[in-house]
Parts: C-alpha cells; structure tokens; sequence
C-alpha cells in the first residue's frame, strides 16, 4: 500500500484540503481526524485559500477564527436589500406609507434631475406630497448568517442610500435602521437627520452611509426605512428620490 496521507508533510495537506469546498471542510473534513481538524481550525489553509479565490484585505486579521470568518464573509457578502432601484415597481418594499399620490418609480434622470454616479443604475422611487415611507426587513439566518457568527464576531453591518432632490422643488429626507432580536426588540439603531433640500437646487446625488460594529449578541433581523416628501405640496412626484439602497455584511 502507497503511503497513508497523514503522513504527508503538513504544507502539502493543507494544499489538498484548501482544493476542496469550504462548507465541506467544516462540516465534513474536520470530523475526518484530529490532524484535520486542527489544519481545518487554523490560519494557514484559511490564508491559502483567500489567496487562492483573490480575497484581499485579511492582512489585518489576527488570528485562525477571524482568517475563516474573513472567508466566508467575503464569499457572501451581496447587497441584502431586494429591488434597490424600483427595477421591480415596488416589489419586496413592505410597510408602505403612500402619502400625497404616493410612490412612483421613474427612469434616470428624470425630469429637473441628474444622472446617477453609476452607469448600472436606471431608475429611483419618488416621493409625493405628503410623508411616504417604504421599509424591507432582512432575516439574517435566511440569508446564511449564523448565530453564532452574528453573536461572537458581530461582523459589521454596512447601511447605504441614495437620495436626491430635483431642481425645481425643494424636499425631505430621512433614513432609519435598526438591527432587531429574534423578538424584533431593537439592539441598535441609526437615525439620520431630517434632511432638507432647498428648491432651485444642483439635483446631484448624495450617498449616506453607516456603519454598525460592536452591537452585541442576538440580531437576527435588520429593518431599513426611508422616506421623504417635497415641501411645496405640488400635486405629483415632486419629493425626494432615492435609490441604490444596500445593506451589507462585511468581513
């Protein structure tokens, strides 16, 4: 018989092991034998296979658990807000306060308005007359994110909007997030200002941002609001417009 694998030099292991899917390395690979499972838990195949799939920025990462957690992070990370930018009307937009004549999706630039900084982009929501508000709530398990991983490294929660106003009308704006427990009691929470755009403005784009880091144990949901009106109540869709909404989880 040819020589048994534990007997190959560490280097070469965890060569063979950084060729084999992560989830399997986890679940199955690290049951195999005490070898494996310390190669599985430590920092070296973890580093290989960042290398490998081109995932950069670990360099800061101090030790094993946070190498694997980088990992997986990075393979997941996507923006969690569905229909960002009202390709699908109002689709997935739950709690929907529709005042004035309401919301309205319209195509980039529109009317008295700008491009958006990104080509990708082709439309945004309005808003009318009176406050409208739309919200999503995010599950986080069912988007893959494990208790354990949200309790103990309490990865960071990254918030984005865009909003704007159009050149003949002056509007409001406001965003709201808050990170919830299985009970949707709030953990933490960001509230922007109430942002007033002055009528006869450049119509440019601005992105608002935040970031939650350090929230404690127990999110499990994350609820993004946003909202506004225009502040000359002309009948229509004269109110703020925002789209390219995201939230994120970052390594």
């Amino acid at each position: 018989p040819g020589p048994r694998m534990e007997s190959l030099p560490e280097a070469v292991l965890i060569r063979i092991l950084a060729s084999i899917p992560a989830v399997d390395l986890v679940l199955a690979c690290r049951l195999v034998c005490c070898q494996w499972k310390n190669l599985v838990d430590g920092a070296a195949l973890w580093i290989l296979k960042c290398q490998q799939e081109g995932l950069t920025g670990a360099e800061s990462q101090e030790n094993a658990e946070n190498w694997q957690n980088f990992y997986f992070l990075s393979k997941k990370r996507k923006n969690l807000i569905k229909n960002p930018c009202g390709e699908e009307d109002l689709q997935h937009w739950g709690e929907v306060e529709n005042g004035g004549d309401g919301w309205k999706t319209e195509e980039l630039p529109g009317d008295f308005g700008k491009e958006f900084p990104s080509e990708e982009v082709h439309k945004y929501f309005v808003t009318s007359y009176e406050w409208c508000r739309k919200a999503q709530v995010i599950d986080l398990r069912a988007e893959g994110y494990w208790e354990e991983l949200m309790d103990t490294t309490q990865p960071k929660v990254v918030v984005k909007d865009w909003y704007a106003g159009r050149s003949d009308a002056g509007c409001l704006y406001e965003l709201c997030v808050k990170l919830l427990s299985e009970n949707e009691d709030v953990l933490a929470e960001y509230r922007s200002e109430t942002i007033a755009i002055p009528q006869d403005n450049d119509a440019s784009w601005t992105e608002i941002s935040h970031t939650f880091s350090n929230y404690g144990p127990g999110v499990r949901f994350v609820r993004f609001e946003h909202g506004g009106q225009d502040t000359l109540f002309w009948k229509g869709w004269y109110g703020v417009r925002v789209t390219n909404s995201s939230v994120t989880v970052e390594p």
